[in-house]
């Protein structure tokens, strides 16, 4: 090869490695697409905000999304088949949407597991969480990287005031397609009715069901109030939201942005716990002032939890991972062995 061809070959390399180049960098400039099952003003709204400016802030200005609000893009569980499949970067929704395809998750879900947001952070940021995330990439086909602290899932209904399971009884309450939830109220003695959360605004306005559970924020955020008129603070459930994301998209990005979204995730979790705190309180007396009518069960929930524990938990100890999976989570919260 004479000198002139030398020289034609390295420029037509340097080209190529440039346009190559370039092309990475179009190619991973991203506004990533984050599918969010609530409206405005929600804790999941809340965590997305946050997500969108630490990934902003993380990836030096490089990498933005937008959020789609409402499940403008599909049911919650829709939205992690798509992620499962690439063509869904991000998703905000309920963990309870997320065990059909990952059941292990549902030790979250199981009534009365967890008591405070202090358990909340315990389990989703220490050892129990890091396992969850592992199975869900495992078993989904995403990765969980931030969390979403909603609090305690309270129970509101459009015909009268609840304070034992004798006032719960006759009365139609949706629930999300989720077994463990389903069953809870199954032994509380009501046979509920799963729907999609797209429908259920809808259902509660037109008196298909009569009431259905989500903690205050979703409540305030939803207009729940405008179609319902009295809550019972129940703690069954802490709900808790994961921000899942692509693992088809993840391994897509080069470590710079794997590590801006792993940061902006942590970073959002925080937020959101803190977030929490500072708006509950503000937002069920909104409520109050808007006309929902607040009760307290009876006897401490005492009926409620020992019928939901006796019932549901030994039923689901083999998806959750068994009885001694359990037991190492109630060990991790400082509570008795079952």
């Amino acid at each position: 090869m004479n000198h002139k061809n030398k020289i034609a070959k390295v420029l037509s390399l340097t080209a190529g490695l440039l346009f190559s180049a370039s092309a990475a960098t179009l190619t991973h400039a991203a506004n990533f697409k984050i599918a969010v099952g609530d409206g405005a003003g929600g804790t999941q709204h809340e965590l997305g905000k946050t997500f969108v400016t630490e990934l902003e802030k993380a990836s030096g200005g490089k990498h933005s999304a937008k959020l789609f609000l409402n499940g403008q893009l599909g049911s919650e569980q829709d939205t992690v088949n798509d992620a499962a499949i690439g063509t869904l970067d991000f998703s905000i929704l309920a963990i309870n949407n997320v065990t059909p395809f990952s059941p292990s998750v549902g030790v979250l879900t199981l009534p009365y597991m967890i008591q405070s947001l202090d358990d909340a952070v315990k389990l989703t940021q220490g050892p129990v969480g890091q396992e969850l995330v592992e199975n869900t990439l495992r078993d989904a086909g995403v990765r969980i990287i931030g969390w979403a602290y909603s609090g305690f899932r309270v129970l509101t209904n459009s015909k009268q005031p609840v304070r034992t399971l004798d006032d719960l009884q006759g009365m139609v309450v949706r629930v999300p397609k989720n077994e463990i939830m389903i069953d809870t109220y199954k032994a509380w003695g009501i046979n509920p009715t799963p729907m999609a959360w797209s429908e259920t605004f809808t259902a509660l306005q037109q008196q298909v069901v009569d009431g259905q559970d989500n903690p205050y924020i979703t409540v305030y955020a939803m207009k729940f109030d405008e179609v319902q008129k009295y809550v019972t603070n129940i703690r069954y459930l802490f709900s808790i939201e994961p921000l899942i994301v692509s693992e088809a998209v993840f391994q897509e990005q080069d470590e710079a942005t794997q590590q801006a979204i792993l940061a902006a995730g942590k970073a959002a979790t925080e937020h959101s716990a803190k977030w929490l705190v500072e708006q509950e309180d503000a937002i069920k007396k909104e409520l109050a002032t808007r006309g929902m009518e607040i009760s307290e069960p009876a006897n401490g929930e005492k009926e409620w939890i020992e019928k939901a524990t006796n019932a549901v938990w030994p039923k689901f100890y083999d998806s959750i991972g068994g009885k001694k999976k359990l037991n190492e989570v109630l060990r991790q919260l400082g509570r008795d062995e079952v």
